[in-house]
């Protein structure tokens, strides 16, 4: 085998080993969260020795934060504002929505593990918490930008309110799922979620003037 061969194969088992020891993470971290995951762990499930989960990452904190990222950009391939072509704003955000729930089923992991980061106080902040809240930032300003096209008499504000409530609202439509299972159609709630901020959307681009006042 040539040298350059040599190389290719090195590399090639190096990627293969990386995936091997993320899906292992990402099972382990499934079962027992981010306490309960260890790099014992994950090397038994990977089959891989501890050395070469050491080689690709520094320690724990470095491998769930790499499954945050793998996982997140697995989701935001699929966060794609549809077309003008495939019918209103109110359907192009449904069909969005949609969407994002399936790929939360589908890889779940940044944002499953990413809570539970997020709601615990340390002295020193894990690198898993950090990288949640900055992809977290990504996802936030991906929903603002489809806000602002999507109903652009929005003021700047307006489009902060509604990033709010539509990131808020996918956070506890998922947390819901985690707590209920396949009970809950996550797709159903997106989509009603989805109508929701239309209407949302449509009541804050009004004037104060034109908005129904309650009895």
């Amino acid at each position: 085998m040539t040298r350059p061969q040599t190389a290719r194969r090195k590399r090639a088992n190096g990627v293969e080993s990386r995936q091997r020891i993320l899906d292992a993470a990402v099972e382990i971290a499934g079962e027992r969260g981010y306490e309960g995951t260890s790099i014992a762990a994950v090397s038994a499930k990977c089959g891989l020795p501890a050395s070469s989960i050491y080689w690709h990452f520094k320690d724990k904190d470095d491998l769930i934060a790499a499954v945050i990222e793998g996982s997140f950009e697995t989701w935001l391939r699929a966060v794609e504002l549809p077309g003008e072509e495939s019918g209103t704003p109110l359907e192009r955000v449904t069909v969005m929505a949609a969407n994002i729930a399936r790929s939360l089923i589908e890889a779940p992991d940044f944002l499953r593990l990413g809570l539970m980061l997020a709601l615990e106080r340390r002295p020193v902040e894990p690198h898993g918490r950090t990288v949640f809240l900055q992809v977290r930032e990504t996802a936030a300003r991906r929903v603002a930008e489809t806000v602002t096209t999507l109903y652009p008499d929005l003021d700047e504000e307006a489009v902060r309110t509604l990033t709010t409530y539509a990131v808020a609202g996918a956070d506890g439509l998922f947390v819901h799922r985690e707590i209920h299972g396949d009970t809950v159609d996550l797709v159903a709630m997106f989509e009603l979620h989805a109508r929701l901020l239309h209407d949302a959307a449509r009541g804050l681009a009004a004037g104060p003037e034109d908005r129904a006042v309650p009895a």
